[in-house]
Parts: C-alpha cells; sequence; structure tokens
C-alpha cells in the first residue's frame, strides 16, 4: 500500500516536472497566469499591458506573426495584436506625434510576445545572433520591445530600409553602411526619434526597438489572445 502511493506521487510529480520542462524548459522566473499579472499590476501600474492604439491610433499594426506571411512560415498569434506595457505605449505615442507632423506613421511589426513563442521561433530557427535565445527570454517577453519601421501618413507607404523586416543578413546591422543615401537617412530619422524618446535600437536588427525604463519588467508568458481579453476589460 505504501509502495503503491509512494509511486504514485512519484509519477504525479515526474509529470508536473516533465510538463514544466515542456513550458519553460530553462527553468526562468515566469508570470504564467493572470493572477499573478493582476497581483503585478495592484503592486506597480506601470506592469499593465495596454493597447497600442489606444496611446496612439494613428498607428499602422501590420503584425506579422497573426499570418504564415513570415520567416517562420507559421502562424504564431491568432490575430494582429499589439501590446506593451503602459510606459512603453506612452513613450511610443509621443514618438509617433513627432513623426506624424513629419507626415510619416509608425508601423508596428510586432509588439509583446509572449515567451512559449520565443521557444517556438527559436525551435524553428536555432539562431543565436537573430533569435531570441529561450535560456534568456526577450525583451519581447518583458513587453518592452517593439519591431516597427516608417511609412508615409496619407499613403501608408514603406520608407525604403536597408531590409525586409526579420531579413537574417548583414544588411540588418545598423554598422553596414554600403546602402543609398536615401536608406541610411531613413534608418538614422527613425533612430533619432526614437532614442528621444527613450528607446534604443537592436545594433543587428534595424527594426528592433527597446525601451530602456527605469525597471526590468518580468517576462511573461500569458498567450497573447488571453493578455488582450484581460486589458479590453
Amino acid at each position: 500500500m505504501i509502495r503503491a502511493i509512494f509511486s504514485a506521487f512519484f509519477m504525479l510529480i515526474c509529470l508536473r516536472f516533465a510538463e514544466a520542462q515542456s513550458s519553460n524548459p530553462f527553468g526562468l522566473p515566469l508570470t504564467t497566469n493572470l493572477e499573478d499579472y493582476r497581483k503585478l499590476v495592484a503592486e506597480d501600474p506601470d506592469n499593465e499591458f495596454v493597447k497600442l492604439l489606444e496611446y496612439a491610433p494613428s498607428l499602422v499594426l501590420d503584425i506579422k506573426y497573426a499570418s504564415k506571411a513570415n520567416v517562420f512560415y507559421t502562424q504564431l498569434y491568432p490575430r494582429p495584436i499589439g501590446l506593451t506595457r503602459r510606459p512603453v505605449a506612452k513613450a511610443l505615442a509621443k514618438a509617433q506625434e513627432e513623426f506624424n507632423q513629419q507626415g510619416l506613421s509608425l508601423k508596428i511589426y510586432d509588439a509583446y510576445r509572449p515567451y512559449a513563442i520565443t521557444v517556438k521561433m527559436f525551435d524553428i530557427l536555432p539562431d543565436t545572433v537573430y533569435m531570441g535565445l529561450p535560456w534568456q527570454g526577450s525583451k519581447h517577453n518583458r513587453g518592452v520591445a517593439l519591431d516597427l519601421t516608417l511609412v508615409e501618413l496619407l499613403t501608408g507607404e514603406e520608407l525604403k530600409m536597408p531590409t525586409q523586416f526579420d531579413a537574417l543578413v548583414y544588411a540588418s546591422h545598423l554598422e553596414f553602411a554600403k546602402l543609398p543615401e536615401e536608406v541610411v537617412a531613413n534608418r538614422e530619422l527613425l533612430k533619432k526619434v526614437m532614442k528621444k524618446y527613450g528607446f534604443t535600437v537592436d545594433p543587428v536588427e534595424w527594426w528592433h526597438y527597446n525601451y530602456l525604463g527605469e525597471r526590468n519588467f518580468d517576462l511573461m508568458d500569458i498567450p497573447i489572445d488571453m493578455m488582450e481579453e484581460e486589458v479590453s476589460k
């Protein structure tokens, strides 16, 4: 009897361990449920996720991972969703206002990304230069990273940049200089204005910007559609 109880208990522990390993193979501290997320928001309102379009309605959303038209050839989100932490959205809205004054707009390719999606991306493309690293987590998982570009405000036409989004090539690096003057100017304009409002660009991806706030937000692994429903309440 005791042996049977012990065996059942051991199997339960192994099952829970396997589940944990599959969702968080590197044992990172993750926020994985809405109850814990709500506690974080109660402690500090800056932890709250918000919809980007509620802070900057003129933004263009082109969430690449909501379809199969991306570098992974896989739909990773159920629909186009653009969420970030509240301070990020506020800062982005200021940048968007300045771009609007120049007849331009930001186009958003990606924002909040659950940790599980970062793991899936790396499983598909195990690259340590361009991919978010599962053993570290991504700033997208923290809700403070944005993938974006510039478009003409009236037409929606994208400004010429060094490469297409998610081009895993040297031309995506900020140091790459063998480009037409117009392209360099567009890349520098984006970087200059975003920096003004607290963002820094990734050195190997001209489209990837991180918000440099005063705090380090938690890694999140709440499904993006669930988070959208939460912030819509």
